[in-house]
């Protein structure tokens, strides 16, 4: 099957169009936000720059979650609408900002709206393509097409900033987003799966959090994420510093070395489906964990221009190793009307990593060498791995057997392997809602964490 497969399916293609179109719109709108935070206080642009990446962290954490708890309640196609339309129109006002306080709140309010769309969109794609090869090739393709806009975003911003004021980019991205909009109404969005799920506003919030971290397999792809982070700090704090300020090179050479990690993830994208017809999730993702370890490790022993290259490029092959297998496991570690919860939750704690790992390979770098920096980077990317070996058993099964006690219950349902009981001919129509018992029994089948299963069982 063709690495562009999925793109046959209709929807997909209109959805993953209208995520690239956005990608490559918000990639210009970077560049620019760099230069309004020149022009607002050119003395301390670069701690303008770092407020608004804590900004955009902690919209994603303290949105995210929301969005999962009660996406399932919303019509997903009006919502992916609406959020569209939303972005559009706080992107076309940041060219009118001239105080710093405004270009924080429209930070946060742009990125919150970003954490209500990726989970959701993400959370989909299993909908629209059931198939296994399918859906691998379709989040391969999604990790190649952010790297292809990494890479070209600044040379195309580059190239308009010639004949356009930075503040068009901007506009651009507005109208970028606007495309999005007609993609999205041009596809026909399947409804969300019921989800099963009652209880006040914070069991809602904490819902996907809760079951995410009750999840061995999913606590060791947060691990890894730790790993991936330190590993991706690097990247994108440390790069400049260590080629301007340790090699004492010009500032042209910084892009080049960073490509090196797009080119590195890229090429892992493209080849990753056909792995993982031969190899598991568990063994794929591990190996991608202890390939940073070992190029942080190689960042030691100071190299050169040339050596930062494929140190660089291993980084980039193993963010993919991790990233791309990431949506096939939490597919298979909840059950469909829980999906946008467990991404949403996904979303907004590997963030959190991140956010970890910013603040530690910013202040490490600024207070000891960058010899230092490399080895505490590799210590923590190294022990965030071999947690994830350890809360990710060599023997985990998705069968599992199990005991529920006897209980009695209310809430949306359908007759399945856990609601076999009478009717008397009021319940209505399925998913309805109705007091019903559960019998003791203990059975096997594929285990997940949600309203009939609040912990993961000893085996």
């Amino acid at each position: 099957m063709s690495f562009f497969a999925p793109l046959a399916n209709n929807v997909f293609r209109g959805l993953f169009l209208a995520q690239l179109i956005s990608l490559l719109g918000t990639g210009l709108t970077t560049v620019a936000l760099a230069l309004l935070a020149y022009d607002l206080n050119p003395g301390h642009a670069g701690a303008v720059l770092g407020s608004a990446l804590a900004i955009k962290m902690l919209a994603y954490l303290g949105v995210a979650p929301v969005v999962g708890g009660y996406i399932h309640r919303l019509p997903r196609k009006g919502w992916l609408l609406g959020l569209n339309i939303g972005r559009a129109l706080l992107v076309a006002l940041l060219p009118f900002v001239n105080e710093i306080w405004q270009l924080f709140v429209l930070i946060f309010l742009l990125n919150g709206l970003a954490a209500g769309y990726t989970p959701v969109y993400q959370a989909l794609l299993p909908d629209i393509l059931p198939d296994e090869q399918e859906y691998t090739q379709a989040l391969s393709l999604s990790r190649f097409a952010m790297e292809i806009e990494s890479l070209l975003s600044p040379a195309l911003a580059a190239l308009l900033l010639i004949y356009l004021p930075s503040s068009l980019l901007f506009q651009l991205n507005a109208v970028g987003f606007v495309l999005a909009v007609l993609l999205v109404l041009s596809v026909t969005i399947p409804s969300a799966p019921v989800s099963e799920r009652t209880g006040g506003v914070w069991h809602h919030v904490s819902f996907g959090i809760r079951c995410y971290l009750k999840t061995p397999r999913l606590r060791a792809i947060l691990a890894l994420n730790m790993a991936l982070s330190a590993a991706g700090a690097m990247v994108i704090v440390n790069t400049v510093v260590y080629v301007r300020s340790i090699l004492g090179l010009d500032e042209q050479q910084v892009p080049l070395v960073m490509i090196a990690a797009g080119i590195g993830s890229m090429a892992v994208a493209f080849a990753l489906p056909k792995i993982l017809e031969t190899y598991r999730d568990r063994a794929v993702m591990l190996f991608g964990g202890g390939l940073f370890v070992l190029a942080l490790a190689a960042g030691m022993f100071k190299p050169g221009y040339i050596g930062l290259f494929p140190i660089w490029f291993v980084i980039g092959s193993a963010t993919s190793l991790v990233l791309i297998p990431t949506g096939r496991v939490l597919r298979d570690s909840c059950n469909p009307g829980d999906r946008s919860d467990y991404f949403a939750a996904n979303f907004a704690l590997t963030h959190a990593m991140w956010f970890v790992a910013y603040l530690a390979a910013g202040w490490i770098g600024s207070q000891f060498s960058m010899t230092v920096t490399f080895m505490c980077m590799a210590l923590m990317a190294a022990l965030a791995t071999l947690a994830a070996a350890l809360f990710w058993s060599i023997k985990d099964q998705a069968e599992l057997w199990h005991e529920h006690p006897e209980t009695d219950h209310l809430h949306p349902h359908v007759h399945d392997k856990h609601h076999q009981h009478i009717h008397e001919g009021w319940e209505g129509p399925e998913p309805h809602v109705h007091p019903h018992h559960h019998h003791k029994q203990r059975h096997r089948h594929a285990y997940v964490i949600d309203e009939h299963h609040l912990q993961w069982p000893r085996q």
